[in-house]
């Protein structure tokens, strides 16, 4: 699992860290039962703070993503990837909105946006 940090992105740091452990459970980098590197070692790697990881982790654990073993360390959960896809979707959407907001705003058309989109898509 590889975890960049961007000081332009609009994110906390710690938001950064969430979103893309997130990514690599719901694309299977990470599989259940997996440990993660512990806060020290995540915090060393990624040049933050440990309060930084740590605050990471325990929104992981909120969400169920990850549990804590005592003494152990912090694991992958066995998720529920259908919620991830979910919590994606509707980040997406968000963005999707604001961008076609920007498309009116620039005078085009519904169908040029669609159109834009068809040739982006591939």
């Amino acid at each position: 699992m590889k975890i960049i940090i961007s000081q332009n992105d609009s994110l906390a740091i710690y938001e950064q860290i969430v979103r893309q452990i997130e990514s690599a459970i719901l694309h299977k980098e990470l599989q259940p039962g997996e440990a993660l590197p512990s806060i020290r070692a995540l915090a060393g790697k990624l040049e933050v703070s440990v309060i930084t990881t740590k605050r990471a982790y325990e929104e992981l654990e909120k969400e169920k993503l990850i549990h804590s073993v005592a003494g152990k360390g912090f694991f992958v959960c066995d998720t529920n990837t259908e919620y991830l896809k979910e919590k994606k979707y509707m980040l997406l959407e968000k963005r999707m909105a604001e961008v076609l907001e920007d498309c009116k705003k620039a005078g085009m058309t519904k169908e040029e946006a669609l159109m834009m989109a068809e040739e982006l898509w591939g």
